[in-house]
């Protein structure tokens, strides 16, 4: 369901089903079974806005095998295309919209567990778990105000440098530790 334009520059969403919805009629998972796919970003975490995609992230040691069940099953999909990464690993990315939402599907050699996309939401569930609704509240505040989930945890949180690799810093932190480094970014 894209939006549609009501003046210049000013764009209307069309209302989407949940995440869930769509993301169950999309077929992906199923259709991805074989790649472990496991699905990241902000609408499982309840920090998605509507500009907000659906991520998944895949273990594909096979990169033609991944990108033929994209382009057999998803091409049809608007907005359907295929990439890949110049550097690092050289994930393969899928994309397209389909039932109200932009999906991105990204492929790695790596296990999942291993990727930075699922060691990224993991952090973020762990520590919204931890800190419940005031951060919740707190991150959709920068969220609302334009800044990528990473940078918004970082900015609500204190931490200092690059938000994905300060967020990645916190995974073998205990639970102790990131309840103050929560109750000290809010006092």
């Amino acid at each position: 369901m894209p939006g549609r334009v009501i003046g210049p520059n000013i764009m209307t969403q069309a209302v989407r089903p949940d995440f869930a919805t769509a993301l169950a009629h999309s077929g992906l998972l199923a259709a991805l079974a074989a790649f472990d796919p496991h699905v990241v970003g902000t609408p499982p975490l309840g920090l998605d806005v509507p500009t907000s995609d659906i991520d998944i992230v895949c273990c594909a040691p096979d990169f033609l095998s991944f990108t033929t069940l994209m382009w057999d099953g998803f091409r049809h999909e608007q907005c359907f295309g295929l990439r890949q990464w110049r550097s690092g690993e050289r994930a393969v990315v899928a994309s397209f919209t389909a039932h109200g939402w932009p999906f991105e599907v990204f492929a790695s050699p790596r296990p999942v567990a291993q990727q930075a996309g699922w060691r990224h939401f993991r952090i973020e569930k762990r520590l919204l778990e931890l800190g419940g609704a005031a951060l919740r509240r707190q991150v959709m505040a920068r969220r609302r105000a334009g800044a990528k989930t990473e940078p918004a945890f970082a900015q609500v949180l204190g931490l200092a440098g690059d938000a994905y690799a300060a967020l990645l810093d916190l995974e073998d932190v205990s639970d102790t530790a990131l309840r103050r480094l929560i109750v000290g970014a809010a006092g």
